[in-house]
């Protein structure tokens, strides 16, 4: 069943609000903590995906969050963590994006791809 205009503002404020938690997590892990860019990739995605958990249960599908949801919802994510993780290591490595913007590279290209996987 495809998307209703608001569940698709939904997904995309939760998106936005994720996305710059998960930056926010990142830039500090790189700049302040001195973190190689993998490793604070890795610490700001964990962390960020424990909010996007509770935003998108309460706030986009309007359901109860529950352990069990909380244990599959990593799983809905394996796509999302591989491209960008893939995508970070290419832009940095390869094409010698600042490690700093390489994660908005990133999202640019996954954000499309994930809303297409996570429809129900």
């Amino acid at each position: 069943m495809p998307f209703s205009k608001k569940e698709f503002f939904r997904f995309i404020l939760v998106g936005g609000v994720n996305t710059l938690h998960y930056y926010a997590i990142y830039m500090a892990c790189l700049h302040i903590l001195g973190f190689h860019y993998f490793l604070s990739h890795m610490i700001g995605f964990l962390l960020s995906l424990i909010g996007s958990f509770f935003l998108s249960t309460l706030y986009t599908y309007k359901v109860k969050p529950t352990w069990s949801r909380f244990l599959r919802f990593p799983l809905t994510q394996v796509f999302n963590t591989l491209a960008t993780s893939a995508l970070l290591y290419i832009f940095v490595e390869l094409f010698h994006l600042s490690s700093s913007f390489a994660p908005i590279a990133a999202v640019i290209f996954t954000i499309p791809m994930t809303f297409i996987l996570t429809g129900r």
